[in-house]
C-alpha cells in the first residue's frame, strides 16, 4: 500500500469520526424550541447551557453523574488493587498450579455478561442489594477484576525474577516486595488498567438498567436512556447535550493521562 493511499485512508477515517462529533456539537447548541426536526449542519443559535441544564434536571443526569463517578473511581481503584494482588500471587508467590488460578480468574472475561443477569437479579433482590449503591459497587468491582488482572499479570511477567530473589535474600517479606518493588515499577500498567476499568464502568448500561432504577443509584448511561425516552418533551438538542455531559469524563481522562495509558498498554503487550 502506497503512502498516498494510506494518507487518504487515514484522512477518510478522521472525517468519518469528526462528522458525527460535529453534528453532535452543532445540534446541542440549537434551542430545543427552534429545532426543525432534522439535523442542522450550521449553528442556529446558542442554547448549550440551557440544554445542559435541562438535561441535568429532566432525567436526573446530575444525580446519576455523581453516582457513576463514584462507581468508576472507587470500583476501578479497588478492582486494580485486587487484580494486582492476584497477579502477584500467580506470578511471584510459590503457589501450586499458578496456570489454574490464572485461567480461573481470567475466565470472568470469557462468558457473556447476559448469562449472569437473571441469577444476579434474583440474588440482589433476595439480599436487599437491588437499587442500592453498595450493590452496584460490588458488582462493578467483581466485573472489573478479571480484565485488570489480565493486564497487570502480563506486565508483571516481564519483571525479572532476580528482583524478588534479591529482596528475599535481604530478608524482605512478600508484602514488602509487593509494595516497595512491584507497585512502583508497575505504575504505568496499574494506571492503564484503572483507565480501562474506569471507562468500562462509566459506559455500562446493561447492569445499570437491570440492577437499579432510582436516579441517585442509576449510572449515567441508564439516565441518558431515560432522557432519550423523554424525546417528545425535551427535544433532540437536549438529548445531545446530555450526551456531551456523559462523554466528558472519559475524554478528559484519556487526554490527561494518555502518556501513562500508552506506556501501560505497551508494557502489558510486551509480556513474554
Amino acid at each position: 500500500m502506497g503512502r498516498l493511499t494510506r494518507n487518504v485512508l487515514v484522512a477518510g477515517c478522521v472525517v468519518l469520526w469528526l462528522v458525527p462529533l460535529y453534528l453532535l456539537v452543532v445540534n446541542a447548541l440549537t434551542p430545543a424550541t427552534e429545532y426543525a426536526g432534522k439535523p442542522d449542519w450550521t449553528v442556529q443559535g446558542f442554547a448549550l447551557w440551557e440544554n445542559l441544564r435541562t438535561a441535568w434536571d429532566v432525567a436526573g443526569i446530575g444525580d446519576s453523574f455523581q453516582a457513576s463517578l463514584l462507581y468508576s473511581v472507587v470500583c476501578g481503584l479497588v478492582a486494580v488493587l485486587v487484580a494486582a494482588l492476584a497477579a502477584f500471587a500467580v506470578v511471584v508467590l510459590p503457589i501450586p498450579r499458578p496456570a489454574f488460578w490464572f485461567w480461573l480468574i481470567y475466565s470472568g472475561t470469557l462468558f457473556p455478561l447476559q448469562i449472569f443477569l437473571a441469577p444476579l437479579f434474583g440474588l440482589y433482590a433476595d439480599a436487599g442489594l437491588y437499587d442500592t449503591r453498595i450493590g452496584m459497587m460490588l458488582v462493578y468491582t467483581a466485573w472489573a477484576v478479571p480484565f485488570a488482572f489480565f493486564l497487570i499479570r502480563n506486565q508483571m511477567t516481564t519483571m525479572p525474577p532476580e528482583l524478588t530473589e534479591a529482596a528475599l535474600l535481604d530478608g524482605a517479606s512478600f508484602r514488602r516486595i509487593f509494595w516497595r518493588i512491584h507497585v512502583p515499577l508497575m505504575r504505568a500498567g496499574l494506571g492503564a488498567a484503572f483507565i480501562f476499568q474506569f471507562t468500562a464502568v462509566w459506559n455500562d448500561l446493561l447492569l445499570g438498567i437491570t440492577l437499579s432504577r432510582s436516579p441517585d443509584v442509576q449510572p449515567v448511561m441508564a439516565a441518558l436512556t431515560t432522557l432519550n425516552n423523554a424525546y417528545a418533551s425535551t427535544g433532540p438538542p437536549v438529548i445531545l447535550a446530555g450526551a456531551l455531559i456523559v462523554s466528558a469524563p472519559t475524554l478528559v481522562l484519556f487526554l490527561v493521562f494518555r502518556g501513562l495509558f500508552l506506556r501501560g498498554v505497551t508494557a502489558s503487550a510486551s509480556a513474554r
